[in-house]
């Protein structure tokens, strides 16, 4: 009986065995099955269409793209007339991307033309039997960012060389505009960003947002910077230091971006154009090369736009009863006699015109007629922020300057004369 139990005893273990083999090789047939990817764009499944890529070329008509994709006449008549507000189609651009859907049951006729206006927006011009237009926008993504840099030679050259956009750097320069002569930064400067990138559909880098606070260290004085939206029902913001004054003047310190003096205000000074004779010279030149934009310092009309002898081409704006401005040497004025500018409008660009030997703008301040050294006046300031938001924008920035505070300025050597760092 014994021996009987154990013959059966060893038939049932090998017998489990061998299942549990045939279970393992059972285990190895089973195949992973992935869920396909879904190409979507435009908020379409794109699997779903025959999809035509391209941008828009010299010569197209929005009329020529739709008939080589055998949209009827009729159809692209009733975009063109019915849906002016939405989807002008004379107004596209060479250069500026479009899709094209097709059924992939009937491939030759186009279903939906997509328009991308800019690198968010876009139009879907739907063109099967209800024909309609319709504006949509990508999936936008911000992520903050920190920068902070010592200077030893050039901000705009060493924030470059790190990689950081560019637009931090004019940002920089218009925030900072009445309070830092940039043509003058000083060896041992320093400053702190903190701003947002902007990511179109997570990954498509699309930018740099406006800087929302800043720290800058000029010939050992301090200076802060806080964006705070003092209307929200037009969406305006200025920047205020840490005590709520605000940093905008009513002149801006250069009409010039990232350019040099290369002659001061002298009365005194001697012209070797004109064999060395004392010649006052009543102006600030800026040099910079022959088509740098020139800018507007502040708010005014236009009172001359025209050529005369030594000075070239000229404007000349009237900003109130005490203040106006002349700039010299230009290429060409890019306003008319009578028109109104805001400050930092591009009035004309850098030129050769008049008695010049480099190409440069010659700026002249005068206040109450006489022409002054615009680099000595105490220019007037804008207007101060609201004593009933005071209280809520000095809470607002607190945590704020706490973290401009503690980024760290983590040198890294880029050449002898350029140090920079981003976080």
């Amino acid at each position: 009986m014994g021996k009987y139990f154990y013959v059966v005893l060893c038939c049932l273990i090998l017998g489990a065995c061998g299942n549990k083999e045939k279970s393992n090789q059972d285990l190895e047939k089973v195949e992973v099955i992935q869920k396909p990817v879904i190409v979507e764009a435009y908020g379409f499944n794109l699997e779903d269409f025959v999809v035509l890529k391209d941008t828009v070329r010299a010569g197209d008509s929005f009329g020529e793209l739709m008939t080589r994709n055998k949209v009827d006449y009729q159809k692209i008549f009733k975009i063109s007339t019915e849906f002016k507000d939405t989807f002008d189609v004379r107004k596209i651009v060479v250069g500026k991307p479009y899709a094209i859907l097709k059924s992939k049951d009937t491939s030759e006729i186009a279903q939906f033309f997509i328009y991308e206006n800019d690198k968010i927006n876009y139009t879907v011009v739907d063109l099967r039997d209800s024909v309609a237009a319709y504006t949509r926008k990508k999936r936008v993504k911000f992520v903050e960012r920190t920068a902070s840099g010592v200077i030893n030679s050039n901000l705009s050259v060493a924030i470059d060389e790190q990689g950081i956009d560019y637009m931090v750097t004019n940002n920089l320069s218009e925030i900072y505009a009445w309070s830092i002569d940039f043509f003058r930064l000083q060896k041992g400067d320093k400053f702190k960003v903190i701003y947002k990138e902007k990511y179109i559909n997570d990954t498509i880098y699309a930018g740099a947002e406006p800087i929302e606070a800043a720290f800058f260290e000029h010939n050992g004085e301090t200076f802060y910077a806080f964006s705070f939206q003092t209307d929200s029902l037009n969406n305006i913001s200025e920047y205020y230091d840490q005590n709520a004054k605000n940093l905008r003047r009513a002149f801006l310190k250069a009409p010039v971006e990232f350019s040099r003096i290369s002659s001061r205000y002298n009365l005194n000074r001697r012209i070797a154009y004109y064999g060395y004779k004392v010649r006052p010279h009543k102006g600030t030149d800026y040099a910079a090369p022959i088509g740098t934009p020139i800018l507007a310092t502040a708010n005014g009309t236009v009172i001359e736009s025209t050529r005369k002898g030594g000075n070239g081409k000229y404007v000349k704006i009237q900003h109130n009863s005490t203040y106006s401005t002349q700039y010299l040497h230009m290429k060409n004025q890019n306003v008319k006699k009578g028109q109104h500018v805001r400050q930092g409008d591009v009035i004309g660009w850098i030129g050769m015109t008049g008695n010049t030997g480099g190409p440069h703008v010659c700026y002249r301040f005068w206040k109450n007629g006489e022409q002054v050294d615009p680099l000595k006046e105490k220019l007037p300031v804008s207007e101060p922020i609201a004593d009933s938001l005071k209280t809520k924008y000095l809470e607002f920035i607190n945590p704020i300057k706490k973290k401009l505070d503690s980024i760290p300025y983590q040198q890294v050597k880029l050449e002898e004369d350029q140090l920079i760092t981003i976080n």
